[in-house]
């Protein structure tokens, strides 16, 4: 017998018109690679590359995501300058951040969604 698979990503789970696969489960923060966390400095946001889309979390010392977002091609580097020196945008607790680039402004709308459903981080007052 033949059977098609359906991937749902709201449940992370593969299911085919046979029911559910056994043992096998897809977790989306691998599907998307974020990059290592680092310092949240000037100087880093000045390495994020422009190229794509992206998401990005800060984060506090402690490694807690205070604050997910998204940034469209050629603005990752302003919007995270942005969370650092405008005051009603600044996350005074981030110390730390990361990020991963995406291809499209809608695919980091649904990570974006995603991750603030399930971490809740405290500075988003969307999604949640």
């Amino acid at each position: 017998m033949t059977c098609l698979l359906h991937i749902n990503y709201n449940r992370t789970k593969v299911e085919n018109q046979c029911g559910v696969i056994p043992k096998l489960q897809i977790n989306l923060k691998t599907m998307t690679k974020f990059s290592r966390t680092q310092k949240f400095t000037k100087a880093n946001i000045a390495n994020v590359p422009q190229d794509k889309a992206i998401i990005y979390k800060i984060k506090s010392k402690d490694g807690e995501n205070l604050y997910t977002g998204i940034a469209g091609r050629g603005r990752s580097q302003d919007r995270l300058i942005e969370h650092k020196d405008i005051k009603k945008e600044q996350i005074p607790e981030g110390t730390r951040f990361q990020y991963a680039q995406v291809k499209t402004k809608d695919r980091a709308h649904q990570i974006e969604k995603s991750i603030i459903k399930k971490e809740q981080p405290e500075h988003n007052e969307q999604h949640k």
